[in-house]
């Protein structure tokens, strides 16, 4: 129900702004494959569609993979309306996790600071964070030179980078102190080699404005931390053990969801952006492929060839095919 509903709100994006603009529309399909239900609407005659795998959805418009003579086609807009239209949907995503982030962070009790306030120590009584110089009452600004607003942030960077020694900026007593070498605890998920804080922070003063804060820069951090994932991923610190499909991600919200509400619905908020960000990649088959040919449009005056675009979209769209049906086997095998 949750990713379904976040596909609904990825294709309501392109909807929404289709109509905005005059696009005619011939479906609206929440799902792929084979129709379960469909309704048309007898003013617009567009088809409303429930199809029965829940991997994906679309909005389709007349002209969008070939030329029409229709004057409310696709491709008879403005290249600057289209680029709208195709990217709406990604948008949307992002947006609609930063307005329940922020929702979130209003129901939190207490909001973290990014001081600290107590140390945590191993079975050997050993802080290694106090050991490398931190005090309880610093302020940490910065860690290995990328500043840190909010305290998941800090947790982030360390969780990132702390496999190795860092750099830590603080604010201790007014001034500003950098404190290098700093090290941390490590652990291992998935054969992957994380740092991990053994600090506490102390709890920040709740106002609108530090929820407003928080939920800004918590949403900057996760579309960072989806960016950098990929990254990871490409760059092999990661194995294909670390990416799931629709069968990994129900299991996971499964997870979160007997952990309780709060933290189901951060995970629901990950996943909406992380939809988003996917979708902007520059891919054949994504929303990220359909804009590199409107901005090649947009700089040289000129489209490209409905059909050549349609045969690059097509073969895109197979190769993701092809990976979905390769992780979701993965994702099954990995339930037993």
């Amino acid at each position: 129900m949750i990713f379904g509903f976040l596909i609904f709100i990825h294709e309501l994006g392109h909807y929404l702004t289709a109509r905005l603009f005059r696009v005619k529309i011939l479906e609206f399909s929440i799902g792929m494959g084979p129709k379960v239900i469909q309704r048309a609407s007898k003013k617009t005659g567009i088809a409303y569609s429930l199809r029965a795998l829940p991997v994906g959805g679309y909005v389709s418009m007349e002209g969008e993979d070939e030329d029409s003579p229709d004057e409310n086609s696709f491709r008879s807009k403005p290249v600057w309306q289209r680029i709208i239209i195709t990217s709406a949907g990604a948008l949307t995503n992002v947006l609609i996790g930063v307005l329940v982030m922020g929702i979130l962070m209003a129901a939190e009790p207490v909001l973290p600071s990014t001081t600290v306030g107590a140390f945590a120590y191993n079975e050997d009584g050993v802080c290694y964070a106090e050991s490398s110089g931190l005090e309880i009452g610093d302020r940490i600004v910065a860690v290995n030179g990328r500043r840190t607003h909010i305290a998941n942030e800090v947790v982030y960077e360390i969780m990132r980078n702390g496999i190795e020694p860092l750099t830590v900026t603080v604010i201790r007593n007014g001034q500003k102190i950098q404190l290098d070498h700093v090290v941390f605890p490590t652990f291992t998920e998935m054969g992957t080699l994380f740092g991990t804080v053994d600090f506490k922070v102390t709890p920040l003063e709740k106002t609108a404005f530090t929820v407003i804060r928080e939920a800004f820069f918590r949403s900057v951090n996760t579309v960072r931390m989806i960016w950098e994932s990929l990254f990871d991923l490409i760059t092999g610190r990661y194995g294909m053990e670390a990416v799931s499909g629709p069968v990994g991600v129900t299991k996971a919200l499964g997870e979160a969801a007997e952990q309780g509400t709060s933290d189901l619905v951060y995970l629901a908020v990950v996943i909406s952006m992380n939809l988003g960000v996917m979708n902007l990649l520059p891919l054949p088959a994504l929303d990220g492929g359909r804009l590199v040919f409107q901005f090649i449009e947009l700089i040289r005056r000129k489209p490209v060839r409905a059909e050549l675009e349609g045969y690059v979209h097509f073969a895109g769209l197979i190769v993701l095919m092809i990976l979905m049906v390769v992780i979701a086997v993965k994702d099954v095998i990995g339930l037993f």
